[in-house]
């Protein structure tokens, strides 16, 4: 693997998997009970971490929902999506949608301008409203 990959991610807290994970369900169910504690404890980040090392959807899911609950609806969908929790993903799905065709649309037609946005007329001139 290039090593240029990691340097790019060096200082930016990145977690890269390289492989997938070969684990023993002892194992994995060690990390999903450490990763509970730590979402239990409020370290929401490092519980994150190891529910995306083990593939813990449920897990996964109660990350979502922390972040959607702080207001980072990408962040969510992010966990819903590797989760897969097509029930709490689309909801954010149809909701980003709907953004970005007001934006899209919002384009197309011509805006009312405001009395703040008004260029004021100068003395001697006549304002034809």
């Amino acid at each position: 693997m290039d090593k240029k990959l990691f340097e790019k991610y060096e200082n930016k807290n990145a977690f890269i998997r390289v492989t997938a994970p070969s684990m023993e369900g002892s194992q994995k169910a060690a990390l999903n009970r450490k990763g509970n504690q730590k979402f239990n404890e409020g370290d929401i980040e490092n519980a994150r971490r190891i529910f995306m090392t083990t593939g813990y959807s449920d897990g996964l899911s109660r990350v979502g929902d922390y972040y959607k609950s702080k207001e980072k609806p990408l962040e969510a969908l992010r966990m819903y999506w590797i989760a897969p929790d097509k029930n709490k993903s689309q909801p954010l799905i149809e909701s980003l949608a709907a953004l970005l065709q007001g934006i899209i649309h919002s384009d197309d037609e011509p805006r009312a301008v405001s009395d703040a946005e008004k260029i004021p007329v100068s003395a001697g001139e006549e304002k034809n409203d």
